[in-house]
């Protein structure tokens, strides 16, 4: 289970970002491989995690998984540097793609709220430059000690998000008020589908060949409030590309076998699959995801 926290202090992230913006984006990238060199033996759980997924989950041999330990950190601070850059107007730097860009579009002009859920996988946040007016409508739904970090980096570099933040709390349901109130307001909301801190509330599947556990939350609030769901990524590519996936999900039914919120999470894990697929040095859950084998 992960714990609520997310690698990476504001104080780290600020460094980046004076870097970005005194050296250049190239300089940042340089100085990652000390990072990178780094956090192998000083991030000992991180590691052992991302091991695990490329010796159990994608099969790789060592020498392979020594690989892909290596490029699995170098992309992580990759993407972060891109987000910095991007968020201080560097964008033309950067080059986009896009999969059912328009198809995506209509569902957000439609009449009603949508639910769009990603992963912690690529770098979904790159995306808000161009989503212009309708960021104005999106609500990102965190847990609030990821809120309160964001918060502190913004505070110190004088910048704003362009979108809404609604902070999940263990102790208290105000949030499930908000995303109901957004919903109705039209409005869209934004989970990730693949982190969870109540033990209590998980939906289980097979995922990369082995069970996992998904936050029940998102799953089910999309069946309950019977809105749109737009399943989405943003992946890293060559020569600083990013290629964003919008993958519309099929609407659900309770059937006698399974639960509406199970259904719509098997297609959410069919597509993130496919997405690991293409990029598997994208993975950033850097605990235990998958159950132990017996």
């Amino acid at each position: 289970m992960w714990k609520g926290k997310t690698r990476g202090g504001a104080s780290g992230y600020l460094f980046f970002i004076y870097m970005i913006r005194y050296l250049g984006v190239k300089a940042a990238y340089g100085f990652l491989t000390l990072i990178v060199l780094y956090f192998i033996p000083f991030a000992p759980k991180a590691t052992k995690s991302i091991w695990q997924y490329s010796r159990r989950i994608l099969k790789r041999n060592r020498m392979r998984s020594v690989g892909l330990l290596l490029t699995n950190y170098y992309r992580l601070g990759q993407i972060l540097i891109d987000k910095v850059a991007i968020g201080n107007g560097m964008v033309g730097k950067y080059h986009f793609k896009f999969n059912h860009y328009q198809e995506f579009l209509n569902i957000l002009d439609g009449d009603q709220g949508v639910i769009m859920i990603g992963a912690h996988v690529g770098n979904w946040e790159i995306g808000t430059p161009f989503f212009n007016d309708y960021s104005k409508k999106m609500n990102v739904v965190m847990y609030d000690a990821e809120h309160q970090k964001i918060k502190e980096i913004l505070k110190k570099n004088g910048r704003q998000q362009p979108y809404k933040i609604i902070p999940v709390n263990e102790d208290n349901l105000a949030h499930i008020f908000k995303i109901t109130e957004a919903l109705d307001n039209k409005e869209y909301v934004c989970f990730q589908g693949d982190r969870y801190l109540n033990a209590d509330k998980l939906l289980t599947c097979t995922f990369m060949g082995q069970e996992a556990s998904f936050p029940i939350g998102p799953f089910l609030l999309a069946t309950r409030m019977k809105v749109p769901v737009v399943f989405y990524f943003a992946m890293r590519e060559a020569k600083q590309t990013y290629h964003f996936h919008f993958i519309p999900a099929e609407s659900v039914a309770r059937s006698k076998e399974k639960r509406a919120e199970q259904l719509l999470l098997e297609q959410y894990v069919n597509a993130l699959e496919k997405i690991i697929g293409q990029y598997p040095e994208q993975w950033f859950n850097y605990y235990p995801f998958w159950k132990s084998p017996e």
